[in-house]
């Protein structure tokens, strides 16, 4: 293989919008400019799609649905076994693109690749195991019939933070499921979604089955095509603030809405815990993805009596991580997206430290090009510093100290959100009891790291509806059918 430059695996991306299969610039003309988080440096320029050209992609996908809900679903699945092929045998190139673009580290970004590509992989079996079911009216008069069909043209929007991941997690079982598509991707990283829709292609999806518009407009683009009334999905990943108003818009048309929102992790380690899988795992939690993840530990709550060995040996691990552009090599902690995600940490740590937080190590930007913050961990930090109830998204590690589970427990529960909790303890009868006492979707229970294409991704309260990936992943592009038979 030729090797990998940067100018050269961001030369071979299209720029363009994918709509009905083929490569067309935006009707105004328009681009914007993608950069990267860790110099500022403008990477390329892409399409800025306007409202008809959401409107173009959607009469795209519309135009497809028929022909494709009619595929086989054999054929489906090998689509998606190819896609899922396809990204492993080009994960180096695709991870250099996603680290340019978003700024994690290249080994968490070929681990991100791998990710999606699992995503393709799972549902090219489950589109084969579309169920239905057969049987005896309860009068024996006639019979039930059950099918499951594809809910039809779908909008989906995709993060920043895992811009391969979360388009494989949707496109997947919409794919799988027989339904079409507009995706629309985070302004910050288009690349990687224009870059999976040509793998996509080239795997076999048929033209209009996948559209993708690049905008930086996403309100102005999405709003006509979610009140259009032909779309009958919405999928979305993405802060609580922005699902509300999208679930408001999605009421006029009574669109069903799957949606993964804010998370406010707890992480709870008592005292009966193996220490050094608390910690390791509290890296995994806390420094996935330099800690922009929804699943990211926000909130440390650890028993008195290993407190202060925990946070010592946190602060080890924390203190010895390599700063730096994911490009280089043993860099950890990579650039924070943006600006804006840099000030945010910053205030959030000082509002921490302004109520008697301490700060052990980090606490700090870092001088020069790029959107760095260092890694930090903080403790005595009062329940009522802002980021015990905000989402940080960054690499700062907050650690409150309790006394018994009780405590623990409304601690954790003390939030809006409800996506995924972690609990440390070598106790089973507690372990049992404070997973199921956690108002939470996903509990990591000794294991910092949840996610996974196999298990249902999903939270309670406010931090979403509707579950990805799992045995019911599907289920959220399926609309079921009764057939009622008379004998």
């Amino acid at each position: 293989m030729a090797e990998l430059t940067e100018s050269g695996v961001v030369d071979a991306v299209g720029k363009e919008l994918f709509i009905g299969g083929k490569w067309v610039p935006s009707s105004t003309g328009r681009t914007f400019a993608v950069e990267d988080p860790a110099t500022g440096r403008v990477l390329c320029e892409v399409a800025d799609a306007a409202p008809e050209d959401g409107k173009a992609a959607l009469d795209a996908a519309v135009a497809a649905q028929a022909d494709w809900a009619k595929t086989a679903p054999r054929e489906r699945s090998e689509i998606l076994r190819r896609a899922y092929e396809l990204l492993n045998a080009r994960v180096d190139e695709l991870a250099l693109l996603m680290t340019l673009e978003m700024g994690k580290p290249l080994a968490e970004a070929k681990g991100e690749v791998a990710y999606a590509a699992e995503f393709f992989r799972w549902f090219s079996e489950e589109a084969v195991r579309i169920d239905g079911g057969y049987q005896v009216a309860p009068n024996g008069a006639g019979r039930f019939l059950v099918t499951k069909q594809p809910v039809g043209p779908c909008l989906l929007i995709t993060p920043w933070n895992f811009p391969m991941a979360m388009g494989g997690r949707k496109i997947g079982p919409a794919i799988a499921a027989g339904c079409t598509m507009v995706i629309k991707p985070a302004e910050q990283t288009p690349l990687s979604m224009l870059a999976l829709a040509a793998i996509l292609t080239e795997a076999g999806l048929p033209a209009g089955v996948l559209n993708v518009v690049t905008t930086s407009d996403p309100g102005g683009v999405m709003e006509p095509m979610i009140k259009d009334g032909r779309a009958r999905k919405l999928s979305f990943t993405g802060s609580t603030a922005v699902g509300r108003k999208l679930l408001e818009q999605c009421a006029d048309k009574v669109l069903r809405t799957s949606m993964e929102l804010g998370g406010n992790a707890p992480f709870l380690v008592f005292d009966d815990a193996d220490l050094d899988a608390a910690v390791e795992g509290a890296m995994q939690a806390k420094m996935r993805n330099i800690g922009e993840a929804c699943t990211a530990a926000n909130r440390f709550y650890v028993q008195r009596g290993v407190a202060d060995e925990f946070a010592r040996r946190l602060t080890e691990r924390m203190s010895a991580l390599p700063l730096g552009r994911g490009t280089e090599p043993g860099v950890v902690v990579g650039p924070l997206i943006d600006s804006d995600a840099v000030n945010k940490v910053t205030e959030l740590v000082a509002d921490a430290t302004s109520r008697g937080a301490k700060v052990l190590t980090g606490g700090a930007t870092v001088d020069g090009p790029g959107n760095f913050y260092q890694a930090t961990v903080l403790t005595d930090v009062p329940r009522d510093a802002r980021m015990a109830s905000e989402e940080i998204f960054g690499p700062v590690a907050p650690i409150s100290v309790f006394d018994d589970e009780d405590e623990a427990v409304a601690a954790a529960n003390d939030t809006e959100y409800g996506l995924v909790s972690y609990v440390y303890t070598n106790d089973l009868k507690r372990a049992l009891r404070v997973s199921e006492s956690l108002e939470a979707g996903m509990i990591g229970l000794n294991q910092g790291i949840v996610s996974n294409p196999a298990a249902p991704f999903g939270g309670v309260k406010q931090s979403g509806l509707g579950r990805e990936g799992g045995t019911v992943g599907i289920d959220e592009f399926l609309e079921t059918k009764y057939i009622a038979v008379s004998l």
